[in-house]
């Protein structure tokens, strides 16, 4: 019999090689230079960050997940769009600066029908883990050799996430030069809650050192180590110019964010992702909007932007008191999730469900998405083969797509605890 399975849908189930050569991960890392006290601990603390085994996609997939980012965008972007989304958003979110949003995450789950979306993030993280990663990849074998080509153009992606920042202070502050040839030092602080016992952490440092490479001061703080003084949010008496904000509070409400919610609100610094750009972007709710066809044609969108946007975006609606018992009833269909949750928290597969969570859920607080079933890579781990579920990150910015990862993970949701998985490199393959 034939085999019609794709040829990277036969990668992923039938080459498990380990492809991580943990020598060049170390340089892509720049550890002696930059996580040199991170990495002696890191099998300890991260021993699931990266897969040692990367994801196949076809060719036809990757250009079906650029189409939708672009399209997501475009649409998002739109008057119609920020006419909708402001009228659900906070008063603090309601304010245009300019700035469209660095590392926007758009992630996807492969299907036999094609890529479909689940969710978009504003402050997705990884970007600069992920690439580290998919420089450090060899073949295995000779004939591997042949696939393990990378999804996108690595080669000068710091220098462009670099101007992507530049790109975002103009839009805030046109006419004045984020990397100033006068020899004025711009001071960037990359924000987030108690920022050393983050997940994350390292890539903080990599960003850091990148930012300093470019000749912007770049500093890695909470918000707690921030003060609005003379109209202006300062650390320690020196003006912070731009902010990489990597914190959940997406609306800066904490009582303990006030110094970083009035600099927004008086457009004292540039902050990127911002507000508004979560507000547009990544609030869950627009995923119910989005899977409206009606709704999308209604703000104007075109026949083929539409076509792009039924094939890609799965059916969803909000849990209401009203329609809580149907969906209670076809649970095992729907995957819920919080309306102003991240990271999978309080996201449940209905047939997961209990009817003691289910009771706390009905209150308005939830979406109910059409269960799209991840796609399978099998891994080694240690002598045996396991297969394991696996997602894709499209990280872009303006609509375009500049990095593609995958997350390979077991259980409900993406959780980097699942041996064999974590981050992965994604390959694209002809078909």
């Amino acid at each position: 019999m034939n085999d019609i399975r794709s040829l990277a849908s036969r990668l992923n189930q039938d080459c498990a090689c380990y492809s991580l050569d943990m020598d060049k991960l170390r340089q892509s890392l720049r550890v002696d230079s930059v996580l040199s006290a991170w990495w002696p601990h890191w099998q300890s603390t991260h021993a699931h960050l990266f897969s040692g085994t990367g994801l196949f996609v076809s060719q036809h997939q990757l250009q079906d997940m650029q189409e939708a980012v672009r399209v997501l965008h475009q649409v998002m972007v739109s008057p119609a769009w920020r006419v909708h989304a402001w009228a659900q958003a906070p008063e603090v979110a309601r304010t245009e600066r300019g700035p469209q949003g660095v590392f926007m995450g758009y992630d996807f789950h492969l299907t036999e029908s094609g890529p479909k979306l689940i969710e978009i993030n504003t402050n997705a993280g990884g970007a600069m883990l992920s690439l580290a990663l998919t420089r450090a990849q060899r073949a295995c074998c000779d004939a591997a050799s042949d696939w393990l080509n990378p999804a996108t153009d690595v080669g000068s992606l710091e220098r462009r996430w670099v101007d992507m920042f530049a790109q975002e202070w103009s839009l805030q502050r046109p006419g004045q030069a984020f990397l100033s040839p006068s020899g004025e030092i711009r001071t960037l602080a990359i924000v987030d809650e108690d920022p050393s016992r983050q997940y994350l952490y390292p890539e903080f440092l990599l960003f850091q050192d990148l930012f300093r490479q470019a000749g912007v001061q770049a500093l890695v703080l909470a918000p707690h180590e921030l003060n609005w003084a003379e109209g202006h949010l300062q650390h320690q008496g020196r003006n912070v110019d731009m902010v990489y904000l990597r914190l959940t509070d997406f609306y800066l409400e904490a009582p303990e964010h006030a110094a970083l919610r009035q600099a927004w609100q008086a457009g004292a610094s540039v902050f990127t992702p911002n507000p508004e750009i979560h507000a547009l972007h990544a609030h869950k709710r627009h995923l119910v909007a989005l899977g409206d066809a009606g709704f999308c044609a209604g703000l104007g969108c075109t026949a083929s932007d539409l076509a792009v946007l039924q094939r890609t975006v799965p059916p969803a609606q909000l849990l209401t008191p009203e329609n809580a018992d149907a969906l209670w009833a076809g649970r095992k269909g729907y995957f819920f999730k919080p309306l102003a949750g991240y990271g999978s928290k309080a996201a449940y597969r209905g047939d997961k469900l209990t009817t003691k969570t289910w009771s706390q859920l009905v209150h308005g607080t939830h979406m109910a998405q059409a269960l799209v079933a991840p796609s399978q890579r099998v891994v080694m781990v240690g002598d045996e083969r396991k297969a394991l579920k696996a997602d894709v990150r499209a990280y872009a910015y303006q609509g375009q797509v500049q990095l593609f990862a995958a997350r390979l993970y077991d259980g409900q949701t993406t959780n980097f605890r699942s041996d064999g998985g974590g981050f992965a490199p994604v390959f694209v393959t002809p078909t």
